[in-house]
This record gives structure tokens, C-alpha cells and sequence, in this order.
């Protein structure tokens, strides 16, 4: 086996430089802890951005993949396969929708959930040809598509990636004034994430989604929620819109949905919103996979008993109190999060996000930094008690705590 430096050179040279990932090579992955190149085990704080809150490895679902591959593991959509009416009941019915549309990756999700929006707008809400209008937060992160960057308020996202797709309005989010105003008579969406994940885990005021919702209701508007991140556990609810008693009009899924193994996305909505395509309209060749649905059913039965959400829920309280403990000059200026999800703000004087996570890494602990001073801790759902104190405990030591 070549060695991890080997392989990073291998890699900076042969692919292009759209990330900057810390300097460790992972070979092997079980739970919540991996192995590198060298035998040296991590405990993985980051989850793949949540697409990992069932852990790596996990034996239920590398048991469903398992007995697919040896069926059959594509058809395209032009056959129907005997995975994929299941899939799509089972996962509505865990949405409390009638209709799911089909994808691979988020930001393909996120992408037709924009074309549902303008198609329902023009056929059911009559808004004029070429008129529509989706309303957005500034702050978001959706996926890194042409039309998703659009609307994007972070300048790594959109520089030199223009012109950009029109059609979109940008608001602040929380504020409910500032959307009432962007609600005018052509407006077809709100496009929202719960909890702003890729901006530093921003939890909204209280009564912020409620207050979409009735807004919505009100000016005959969907309210599509992006629960890629936020949803299927791990808020400690099913989906973080209910922590406000929500449902939304329209959930975009993607990530834990395919479990860790296969990527897996999802527009879920009712028969008279995504009742509006006809055939030919939209697709996805290997959107709804006899793999991938083989995957998400079983993701879909493990949160139907909510053992999932609830663990998230109880070590939630226990990483939040653990992280409120850091708080204090020099080391942590703010910790914000909901269920089994962090945002911590370092403090200039420990050093950049980076640094932080470098040196965490040394500790054999994987986190991520966002922004600049924050770091983002989304631990597997499955992890024990024990493996997240030890976590936290890395991060105060490399605090100077």
C-alpha cells in the first residue's frame, strides 16, 4: 500500500483543486471511528456532512446493499424494477406526502424542486410564462449546480461561475418582514434549510418557520423545506421543521438517505405538486436505482422505529452541555446547534478553523471548519456516550482548556 503522502501527491496532481481536505487517508470504517493508510484510528465528528448518521459500515444497510448487488442493480427508468414502488410509498408515507421524485445527489434534489416550484407556479398558480419567482435566504448553501450557485450569497460559490440563472430573490434569514415583502403576486416557492448547515449550523429565531409557513399559506406560495443535512435524524426529530410543528409544502432529501453506501435524493410533495409533470418532462437515469431504493428502504424502516431520532435527541443535550463548558475567553465565543449538531465559534486567540481541526486531528479526531472561525461537529447518530465526551474532551485540550 503507498503511503498516505503518496497518495495525497497522487491526488493533487491528477485532480482538480476544488477541495482542501485535512491531510489523512482513510482506509477502513466502522461506526463512528475510521482507519487510516497507516493503521491509525479517527473518531469522525463530521458524518459526511450528515450522509453518515447511520455510522459507517452499518450492518443493516451493507446487508440490504449486499443482497441487491447480487439481484440487480440498474434498470434506468425506462422498465419499472420491483425495489421502486416501495420506495417511493414508503418514503411519502414517512414524509406524510403522496409523491417523491427521485434523484441522486442534494444538489440534483434541490435543482427539481426549483423546476416543480416554476412548473406548479405556471400550470396551478398561473403565474405569466418566464415570470416565476423563488424566494431564498442569504446565507444558504443548496448544492454548487449553475442555477443553485445563483443564488448564493458566498462569493467562493460564485465567482467567475456566471451569468447567472434569474428568477431568484434573496432575503435575510429569520426575518419574516424582510419575506413578507419578497412575497409578491409572481413569488411560486420559498426555498429554505431549517437549520443553515454549510453557514456555521444556523439554528432560526423561535416562531421563524411557523412564521414561514403562515406566510406561504397566505399568499399561496410553497414553502419547500431542504432537510438534506437537517432531516432523517438528526435534529433528534425526523425532520427539523418539527421542532416548529411545520410540515412544509415540499421536503428535499438527499444524503443519510442513502445511508453512507450509495447516493440517494429525494423531492417529496403531495399528488397536486408534484402531480404537474407529465412524462418526458424531467428524469434521471439512475434517479430511484434498484440499489439505491434497496438502501433507502432500510434507512426509512431503522427511522420508522425513532430510535434514531431520539438518541440524537439525548446525546445531543449531552454534546450541547459538554460544548457549553468550553465557553470562554480565548477558546469558544458561541455554540449554536440543534439534536446531535454544533456550531462552534473559536476564538481568534485558539486559532483559525482550520488550525483547530489540524490539530484535532492529531488527536485522532475528524471535524471540519466552516467560514472561517467555525467548526462543524454532526457526530453518527449511532455514536456511544463515552466516544463523544473523549471527542469533546480532544477539542478542549486543543483549546488550551
Amino acid at each position: 500500500m503507498p503511503s498516505a503522502e503518496d497518495l495525497i501527491a497522487t491526488a493533487g496532481a491528477h485532480c482538480a483543486p476544488t477541495y482542501r481536505p485535512l491531510p489523512v487517508v482513510i482506509a477502513t470504517g466502522r461506526g463512528a471511528w475510521v482507519t487510516d493508510v497507516a493503521g491509525r484510528r479517527y473518531l469522525d465528528l463530521l458524518a459526511g456532512y450528515s450522509a453518515l448518521n447511520f455510522g459507517h459500515g452499518n450492518p443493516r444497510l451493507v446487508a440490504a446493499a449486499g443482497r441487491q448487488l447480487e439481484r440487480v442493480t440498474l434498470t434506468s427508468r425506462a422498465f419499472h424494477h420491483d425495489r421502486f414502488a416501495a420506495f417511493c410509498a414508503e418514503l411519502a408515507q414517512l414524509c406524510g406526502m403522496e409523491m417523491v421524485l427521485p434523484a441522486n445527489t442534494g444538489a440534483e434534489a434541490v435543482e427539481g424542486a426549483v423546476k416543480t416550484a416554476r412548473k406548479w407556479g405556471y400550470r396551478v398558480k398561473g403565474v405569466p410564462a418566464g415570470r416565476a419567482k423563488i424566494v431564498v435566504a442569504g446565507g444558504n448553501f443548496h448544492g454548487r449546480t449553475t442555477t443553485v450557485i445563483s443564488f448564493s450569497t458566498d462569493p467562493a460559490a460564485r465567482a467567475d461561475f456566471g451569468p447567472y440563472t434569474p428568477g431568484f430573490e434573496i432575503v435575510p434569514y429569520g426575518d419574516l418582514t424582510a419575506l413578507r415583502a419578497a412575497l409578491t403576486e409572481n413569488a411560486v416557492a420559498v426555498l429554505l434549510e431549517p437549520v443553515q448547515g454549510e453557514a456555521g449550523v444556523i439554528v432560526p429565531p423561535a416562531g421563524y418557520l411557523a412564521g414561514v409557513r403562515e406566510l406561504t399559506r397566505e399568499r399561496n406560495v410553497l414553502f419547500v423545506a431542504d432537510e438534506i443535512q437537517s432531516g432523517l435524524g438528526r435534529t433528534g426529530r425526523t425532520f427539523a421543521c418539527e421542532h416548529e410543528g411545520v410540515v412544509p409544502d415540499v421536503y428535499v432529501l438527499g444524503k443519510a438517505l442513502g445511508g453512507g453506501i450509495v447516493p440517494v435524493s429525494a423531492v417529496v410533495s403531495s399528488a397536486a405538486v408534484l402531480g404537474v409533470f407529465r412524462p418526458g418532462e424531467h428524469g434521471s437515469t439512475f434517479g430511484g436505482n434498484p440499489l439505491a431504493c434497496a438502501v433507502a428502504l432500510e434507512v426509512i424502516a431503522m427511522l420508522r422505529t425513532g430510535e434514531y431520532q431520539e438518541r440524537a435527541a439525548r446525546l445531543g443535550e449531552r454534546l450541547h452541555g459538554l460544548l457549553g463548558g468550553l465557553a470562554g475567553p480565548g477558546r469558544v465565543t458561541a455554540v449554536r446547534g440543534r439534536g446531535l449538531w454544533a456550531g462552534v465559534d473559536v476564538s481568534p486567540a485558539a486559532g483559525t478553523g482550520r488550525e483547530v481541526c489540524e490539530r484535532l486531528l492529531a488527536r485522532g479526531v475528524l471535524a471540519r471548519e466552516t467560514h472561517g472561525p467555525t467548526i462543524r461537529l454532526a457526530p453518527p447518530l449511532v455514536i456511544g456516550e463515552e466516544d463523544l465526551d473523549w471527542g469533546v474532551e480532544q477539542l478542549r485540550a486543543v483549546l488550551g482548556g
